[in-house]
């Protein structure tokens, strides 16, 4: 439901997405609706999620500011930090704002601030009352685990962007995407993915190994990917088995990689949605810390791994708050191997999208 008239769709639209990098891939349907009733679309964004609102079709603009109430290294609210977002906000000029949030966090900071800063119309989901602080606000029953893509679009159209006819309203990216072949070597390979931002997401980084040995066992070629403070883990994990490409890759060619692999084995983090964005298949290593309803790989191909029942179930932690880390520990390499053979089997691949998708 929606209190408040829908926005007069026109002008120019900032659109607040200030957490990870999967969380800004996960408003990319949203955004397209916003963007094909919009003359231009700013995007404010962290630093974690900067490069992937840069990959965002739709997106005219980034901005970036870190959100004290939103990034997980609680940076300091002070007056100096606000003078520079309401500088950053005046600038853009926006004649409309959308406050996307996951269900655990609030949007009325935000709206405080935009308001402070000018802006005319706000919209944005929130069980609390917003006073003046919203011009739509939406109310969402946060005791459904929907989707978030899901659920930003549900913001988008009570705010009067609803997606264009014919949008397929899947992850998405800019393309072309750059080069990699010289990194990878031809596609059709399985990428493995080790790195997290939160540990309580992680799959062990010794379960990570065996797994390449046996998808190379099995016949697979195998790129090992992670960022640059991740060269040690990638190295481990790779072993001498792998390509191992930790580093090497900005976000973008990051998503070239997946986009030439066959099946990406990967935790609950950026990389999977990224996957998702290039319809690559995700063996989705999933900590139940957050919902799996809410935060598996968007309609892609794709196989849930790990006990979704565990102690940690909803907890959010970002450390494991359970000894052993049995939520993920008990996966084997051997259920990875299957899982990928049941992802690229051409017989199993329909199956698979209806069963995941």
């Amino acid at each position: 439901m929606g209190a408040g008239a829908p926005f007069r769709a026109t002008g120019t639209t900032l659109v607040v997405r200030t957490d990870g990098a999967g969380d800004v891939l996960l408003a990319g349907p949203a955004i397209r609706a916003v963007a094909a009733r919009s003359r231009r679309v700013v995007l404010l964004a962290g630093p974690g999620g900067r490069a992937a609102a840069e990959l965002l079709p739709g997106v005219d603009e980034v901005l970036e500011w870190r959100t004290p109430w939103i990034d997980p290294d609680r940076p300091p609210m002070t007056g100096e930090r606000a003078v520079e977002l309401l500088g950053l906000v005046r600038r853009a000029a926006p004649d409309n704002a959308l406050i996307f949030t996951s269900f655990h966090q609030s949007a009325l900071p935000m709206a405080l601030m935009l308001r402070l800063a000018g802006v005319a119309r706000i919209a944005a989901i929130s069980g609390d009352y917003p006073g003046a602080l919203l011009d739509v606000r939406h109310v969402v029953d946060e005791s459904i685990d929907v989707p978030e893509p899901e659920r930003m679009l549900g913001l988008a159209t009570a705010a009067g962007f609803p997606p264009e006819p014919g949008d397929d309203l899947r992850l998405a990216v800019r393309r072309p995407l750059p080069p990699v072949g010289h990194l990878t070597g031809p596609p059709g390979y399985v990428v493995v993915h080790p790195g997290v931002t939160a540990p309580a997401r992680a799959w062990p980084a010794e379960r990570c190994a065996e797994a390449v040995r046996a998808l190379r066992a099995a016949g697979y070629r195998v790129v090992v990917t992670g960022g640059p403070d991740e060269r040690a883990l990638t190295a481990a994990v790779a072993g001498g088995e792998a390509v191992d490409l930790g580093g090497l890759t900005s976000f973008a060619e990051l998503g070239a990689v997946l986009d030439g692999a066959c099946a990406v084995v990967v935790a609950n983090t950026g990389a999977a949605h990224l996957a998702a964005a290039v319809r690559t298949p995700v063996v989705s290593l999933f900590a139940p810390v957050v919902p799996a309803a809410r935060w598996a790989p968007y309609r892609v191909p794709s196989v849930l791994l790990g006990d979704q029942g565990a102690p940690c179930a909803a907890s959010r932690a970002r450390v494991c708050p359970v000894p052993g880390h049995p939520c993920l520990a008990g996966v084997t390499a051997e259920q990875v191997v299957a899982a990928v053979r049941e992802l690229t089997a051409p017989t199993q691949r329909s199956v698979t999208a209806a069963r995941h998708g």
